[in-house]
């Protein structure tokens, strides 16, 4: 979502007259001199320069941001402690929400599964499932790997809502039945349908519900007679005979469609609650396609049939995105009123909004059916909380939709409802009517009422100029070293005052620990602007790695486009100086480079299987694991062999939270051949699967077995450094440290000195450095 809101000014500040091919020409020698030369004053840079380096304004996100997020997390934490079941639900949806303004994936999706297991009704679970779904696009291969395991993941699964969905009909059958103790005059009785009688049971009818009741054996005139007209009820003859069958046995036989809408609509119209929950579940265990959906979800609203309901929709939460594409879909969620929301939904009405809007940004966030569907969750919000966050998403839309009168007041809302992120809503509107000063006011009034946070600094600077811009940036750095847009901002006002080195620098203090595109992107245009070729395709390889996709410039050039362009001007590696780079990259704790070896290596006939698991190690350790798992699952499509692919299985199932089915994996990886790799990988999984504290020495003696097996050593460095739990390192320096009491190990002395980052570095090269660090850790 994050390349979806683009802010206004990101869409004119780059490349008004830039086209990048224009001045990167293919044919060396004929590229544009863009560097800076060391005699132009600071105010003679390049218009072309300048325009290139422009930073686009970070846009309002449509998230949840609370002043204090270890409060709400603590207090989320106690309400689901006491809470009823029917509110754990939205509670682990809002600790989602929460999860979602920190970026942190893993945990966004823990707490969906909980909605999901948690949720107290069939309705909550049918959109829990479906989200769960949609957020493991592309994730198919983990379900066949779990099948082969003896497992299915059943959240992501249709349910069998025919079956699992309560209707309470009894009371209208206790009423019905109380009726029957009247003196019966009359045993059978005639209906005509149209042309044809059909001879029924008289009270078995009238059993049905309390009009036919009425009709057959009250006061009305019907009571006294055999023969009854019922051809202007939109019956046909078949549909009756069913009728009068079910009327006997209290069950369906096999019919059409067709029929069982026209017995649905008549059992309605007559109050037969029975006969319309029978019709109700049959006709929803035959919804199949979406057509069948669209065309049935009309009529289970119209006639109040909630089983019907539910199983359409579960039709097209199980086909998300692409349903949303269809536009009788579309309008079906975007004009359901109140009452067709609870039929169709249920309470859940609130959560299946939050899913289909959240799934619409992704599509579009400045669409029609965007809008539409936040519409919706403003007026299914009851609580405070959901209304907060309703308010301050439609607001972003319509900020977005250049809507700024109906945006203003969503985000007052928001803000009224203590949502105090919104205040950067009507910052920016404040900004873009001409009233920078009110909004710097109104922002300088926020950081004085409470605690200060970095995006409030950073919301205020866009009202600044000059130095005062400047200070508040290097405030919002200080509260929030995460936020990219400081850096991004102050790399490129140096670039532009030929401050080259300074503005590297700045650029590279994110890139340390955050690797950003749009910062490996504003990196990429230093420098293209320097000449500096080499180091420009390191980083565009980077960007392609996490993202193949990717499009640079607001969206206008390919990555790999630029790629191809940049690559005529580098000196072509052979695959042994891709190996000297990668272990000098290595080395020197130079992960950029390092992926940007791997790529290049990737396009060679190296062992590919290897390779893509090497990479997906270091994505790991630099926090991106939806790229990490694209990789793994390209090793697994590359390995060379069973045992190695069963490897990668392992850590595939593993790093998507199935730790035992991952165990599984290795030990059969182990039983077809013993290798670092699977002894490590079932280390880990054991340690993280077993609570039992003497699998503490079962996990040592694995990675002892694992250090005695052949591998090169810059994959055991890798695998070592690249675990991100320091629970399960120190498990490890401790099994070395065993292994260098016993003298199965020695001690090589470093040859550089001994700083931090060589000798990390040196350490993931050579595995006795390690044995060096656990003595150093002793003494």
């Amino acid at each position: 979502m994050r390349s979806s809101f683009t802010s206004e000014s990101c869409k004119e500040s780059q490349l008004n007259s830039l086209n990048p091919q224009s001045w990167l020409q293919v044919e060396r020698g004929k590229l544009s001199k863009l560097s800076f030369q060391s005699s132009t004053s600071p105010t003679s840079s390049s218009p072309s320069i300048e325009s290139f380096i422009k930073v686009p304004e970070p846009p309002v996100q449509p998230f949840f941001k609370p002043g204090d997020y270890v409060e709400v997390l603590a207090q989320i934490h106690e309400e689901l402690e006491s809470c009823s079941p029917q509110e754990r639900s939205n509670l682990y949806l809002f600790q989602y929400q929460l999860f979602k303004g920190l970026g942190e994936a893993k945990l966004m999706r823990r707490s969906l599964r909980s909605a999901w297991l948690k949720g107290s009704t069939v309705h909550e679970k049918l959109v829990f499932g479906a989200w769960l779904k949609f957020e493991r696009q592309g994730e198919e291969l983990i379900s066949d790997l779990l099948v082969t395991c003896g497992k299915c993941a059943q959240e992501s699964g249709p349910i069998d809502v025919s079956s699992d969905l309560d209707i309470d009909t009894s009371s209208s059958s206790r009423e019905t039945a109380s009726m029957m103790n009247g003196s019966h005059i009359l045993r059978s009785v005639s209906f005509k349908i149209g042309d044809e009688k059909i001879v029924c049971d008289r009270q078995k009818i009238a059993s049905l519900s309390a009009p036919f009741h009425a009709m057959l054996n009250g006061c009305f005139s019907e009571s006294l007679r055999e023969h009854i007209d019922l051809s202007e009820n939109n019956i046909s003859p078949l549909g009756f005979r069913a009728i009068s069958e079910f009327s006997i046995t209290g069950s369906l036989n096999e019919e059409s469609p067709n029929v069982l809408l026209e017995m649905l609509i008549f059992a309605n119209k007559f109050c037969c609650e029975r006969l319309k929950d029978a019709c109700d579940r049959k006709l929803a265990s035959l919804v199949s396609s979406r057509d069948d959906a669209v065309e049935l979800m009309e009529c289970a609203l119209e006639e109040n049939s909630p089983v019907l309901a539910a199983s359409c929709l579960q039709v097209f939460l199980q086909d998300l995105p692409d349903c949303l594409n269809d536009d009788r879909v579309v309008e079906i969620f975007s004009h359901a009123n109140k009452q067709e929301k609870m039929i169709m939904v249920g309470p859940a009405s609130f959560s299946l909004y939050c899913l289909l809007s959240e799934v619409a940004m992704n599509l579009d966030p400045q669409s029609d059916k965007t809008a539409c569907f936040l519409d919706q969750l403003v007026g299914s919000a009851e609580t405070n909380r959901q209304k907060l966050l309703a308010f301050h998403q439609l607001g972003c839309v319509r900020l977005l939709r250049k809507e700024y009168d109906e945006a203003e007041r969503l985000f007052k809302a928001a803000l009224d409802a203590g949502h105090i992120y919104s205040v950067s809503g009507l910052a920016r509107l404040g900004r873009i009517r001409g009233h920078r000063l009110w909004a710097f006011d109104k922002l300088s009034s926020v950081i004085s009422s409470g605690t200060p946070l970095g995006w409030m600094y950073l919301e205020r600077s866009l009202c600044c100029e000059g130095d005062k811009r400047w200070e508040d940036l290097e405030k919002a750095t200080e509260l929030d070293p995460t936020l990219t847009y400081p850096y991004m901002y102050r790399a490129a006002a140096l670039m532009r005052r030929q401050n080259v080195q300074a503005a590297l620098a700045e650029i590279n203090r994110i890139l340390g620990f955050k690797l950003a595109l749009e910062c490996l992107e504003l990196r990429f245009c230093f420098y293209l602007a320097l000449e500096n070729y080499q180091a420009a395709i390191c980083d565009v390889q980077a960007i392609l790695t996490l993202s193949p996709d990717y499009r640079m410039f607001e969206g206008r050039v390919a990555a790999s486009q630029l790629r191809t362009l940049v690559r005529e001007h580098v000196e072509n590696w052979t695959t042994a100086d891709c190996w000297l780079q990668l272990y000098d990259r290595w080395s020197s704790v130079d992960d950029t480079g390092s992926l940007s070896v791997i790529y290049q290596m990737l396009e060679s006939d190296a062992a590919k299987g290897v390779l893509y698991f090497r990479q997906s190690l270091l994505l790991l350790r630099l926090n991106c694991p939806e790229a990490a798992m694209r990789s793994l699952q390209l090793a697994r499509q590359h390995a060379s062999t069973e045992h190695e692919r069963l490897v990668y299985e392992g850590w595939i199932l593993y790093d998507t939270g199935h730790c035992n089915e991952g165990l599984q994996k290795a030990e059969e990886s182990i039983n077809i051949k013993k290798s670092f790799e699977a002894f490590f990988l079932k280390a880990y999984a054991l340690a993280d699967s077993s609570l039992d504290p003497s699998c503490s020495s079962t996990v040592i003696s694995l990675l002892e077995e694992a250090l005695k097996c052949p591998s090169d050593r810059l994959r055991k460095g890798q695998f070592i450094l690249g675990w991100p739990s320091l629970e399960k390192y120190s498990i490890f320096v401790f099994t070395v440290s065993n292994m260098f009491d016993r003298g199965e190990a020695t001690v090589h002395e470093p040859r550089a000195p001994l700083c931090v980052g060589s000798f990390v570095g040196r350490m993931m090269n050579h595995l006795s450095f390690i044995i060096a660090f656990c003595n150093m850790l002793r003494s």
